[in-house]
């Protein structure tokens, strides 16, 4: 519990730090923009006040997602991230609209740009620390299974490589003096912003719809299929819900009718210590036990069951669609 709780504020004091750079790194990019008068740096700047708002949006998520579970809120509050990584990919993609208009505008007006030396030395430092503070919460919300600080990293360094974009305009309208440059540059990372906008949402989605994670569900059954035990006649069932970094799992295990309620709970609870043991997020299970019938005879490994009503035909592998299945394991 202590983990978790040092986990929670690591990850909220982080989130501050990403608030705090986000605000002097805008500052940055506005007094660049009003010196140099340009369209690209204006979509560098747009990008970041989307910045500024989604780190304090994910830093009151974090925040929420912390709270233990209570009355109202049986899961916890781990789900308030998908939402507030949603806002944030919703965010980015406005911005990448309104920087192809911005775009548009200076094509068609012909805009002038001033004092560029200054503009690529302000936003090319903008583009360092940017670089480094989302390849540090990418890597650090993936250890933590945090969606937040994963959205947040790759908001960054999105925001990085639009800002070398920027840079490299800049340097060529410099030394070319041919100002429509900056604005086909604008257009082109509008429309990079807006892709990544939608990426974003649309893993936000997945969350919020409980969407199946491949990777996630392979990961289980694999731990499942290398460590079973012949009293493990099958697991079908299985649903694996994700709640921040959080998950639960609800899965049927078919074990012999004729154990005692204390010896089935028992093997059950073998079943759930196994996975609790290989994952390092934290998981709550609910297992529902299922009595064996005839049907399972034919996958049933037990050599020596006392029941037995059909003979051994062949060991059924597990598999993500057979463990899934609401159908118990059997053949055909």
């Amino acid at each position: 519990m202590n983990n978790k709780k040092d986990n929670n504020k690591d990850k909220i004091g982080f989130q501050k730090l990403i608030a705090v750079f986000g605000v002097i790194l805008f500052i940055g990019k506005l007094a660049a923009w009003k010196l140099t008068n340009s369209d690209a740096v204006f979509s560098d700047a747009m990008e970041s006040i989307v910045n500024v708002i989604s780190a304090f949006m994910g830093l009151y998520s974090l925040h929420i997602a912390s709270k233990p579970k209570d009355e109202d809120h049986p899961y916890g509050h781990g789900k308030v991230e998908f939402v507030t990584s949603g806002i944030e990919g919703a965010l980015i993609a406005i911005a990448g609209l309104l920087i192809i208009y911005e775009g548009v505008d200076g094509l068609i007006t012909g805009k002038v740009l001033d004092k560029l030396d200054c503009g690529i030395l302000i936003i090319a430092v903008t583009a360092v620390v940017n670089y480094f503070l989302g390849y540090i919460s990418i890597k650090k919300g993936k250890r933590e299974n945090s969606l937040v600080l994963i959205s947040s990293g790759k908001h960054l360094q999105s925001d990085t490589i639009t800002t070398l974009g920027v840079v490299l305009s800049l340097v060529i309208v410099y030394f070319t003096k041919i100002y429509w440059i900056d604005s086909a540059v604008a257009l082109i990372f509008g429309c990079y912003i807006i892709f990544v906008g939608y990426k974003i949402v649309r893993k936000s989605l997945s969350g919020i719809m409980d969407e199946q994670d491949p990777d996630l569900l392979n990961q289980i059954v694999e731990v499942l299929e290398n460590n079973r035990k012949t009293e493990w006649i099958d697991v079908h069932n299985m649903k694996i819900q994700q709640f921040g970094a959080s998950l639960h799992i609800d899965a049927h295990i078919t074990l012999p009718w004729y154990y005692s309620l204390r010896d089935a709970h028992k093997e059950m609870e073998n079943v759930i210590i196994l996975l609790a043991n290989n994952t390092k997020r934290t998981v709550e299970f609910n297992f529902h036990m299922d009595d064996c019938r005839p049907i399972s005879c034919p996958v049933c490994q037990i050599k020596d069951c006392p029941v037995r009503e059909k003979d051994f035909v062949k060991r059924v592998e597990w598999t993500p669609e057979n463990v899934t299945s609401v159908i118990k394991h059997t053949i055909s």
